[in-house]
């Protein structure tokens, strides 16, 4: 299985890039992670905000194929604790799921086009958070959720 986190625009600070990568290189490697930056759509300031979420779903899009699973992080959606979250994993592992995109939306969440093409919405939280650490949490997630699935230690409840 492969794990893809798909997001609009770069992680510009450095120690948020700097703990993502300190998790990154933790993660198995059978989950073949990467992360996609999306570029951020040019002149974003002169579209509305329905304009610019159809426009990064096209990017989106790009990188989604037929058969992929398809997560978005949503403030609407489902949360789980890390143990739940651990096994939708295994799920998706054991359901023959080979690619799952993870994808972290612009300023404005996403277009009705993604959310009808999204197979799960999880919520990390009901807080809001900026999209940077967003993606230092998920790949924290991910990370913890391997440990629990072999049965290490760094996972306590």
């Amino acid at each position: 299985m492969r794990i893809s986190l798909l997001c609009i625009g770069k992680t510009d600070d450095k120690e948020i890039t700097s703990l993502i990568g300190y998790y990154l290189n933790r993660l198995p490697k059978h989950w073949n992670f990467e992360i996609t930056e999306i570029p951020d759509i040019k002149n974003a300031k002169n579209l509305s905000a329905d304009l610019l979420k159809k426009e990064e779903a096209k990017l989106f899009m790009n990188h989604i194929d037929k058969n992929d699973l398809v997560v978005i992080l949503d403030e609407k959606g489902k949360q789980f604790t890390s143990r739940e979250f651990s096994q939708k994993i295994d799920t998706w592992m054991n359901s023959s799921v080979k690619k799952v995109h993870i994808l972290i939306g612009g300023a404005y969440g996403f277009s009705e086009e993604i959310y009808s093409r999204a197979n799960e919405k999880i919520s990390l939280s009901k807080m809001t958070f900026t999209h940077q650490m967003i993606r230092l949490f998920i790949v924290e997630q991910l990370y913890r959720a391997d440990q629990i699935l072999q049965g290490k230690p760094y996972h306590n409840d």
